[in-house]
């Protein structure tokens, strides 16, 4: 059993930045891909960036250029680095762990952006 511990969202000002962090933990096998997703309600759960373990990303069209995503592979961890951040970035924030065919989640972190 893989869990998942989010931290780092929080309320900012349209054009700043957060930075979320994802530490996995329980994992007996190597994680594969670590991801974001978000949230808003009344909507599907989206992708916003997905690292494999060998460092490739792929970006939802939304945030590529403002978006960063990382990962260091010995801690289990996965960043996502949030710059020029508008209003329509506000929802929750959920982390994924892709591991043996099994997808694990966060439990979310919201994050709001003001105008």
């Amino acid at each position: 059993q893989v869990q998942l511990v989010e931290s780092g969202g929080g309320l900012v000002q349209a054009g700043g930045s957060l930075r979320l962090s994802c530490a996995a933990s329980g994992s007996r096998f190597r994680i594969n891909a670590m991801g974001w997703y978000r949230q808003v309600p009344g909507k599907q759960r989206e992708l916003v960036a997905i690292i494999t373990s060998a460092g490739s990303t792929n970006y939802a069209d939304s945030v590529k250029g403002r978006f960063t995503i990382s990962r260091d592979n010995a801690k289990n961890t996965v960043y996502l680095q949030m710059n020029s951040l508008k209003p329509e970035d506000t929802a929750v924030y959920f982390c994924n762990a892709l591991m043996l065919l099994t997808s694990y989640w966060g439990q979310g972190t919201q994050v709001t952006v003001s105008s």
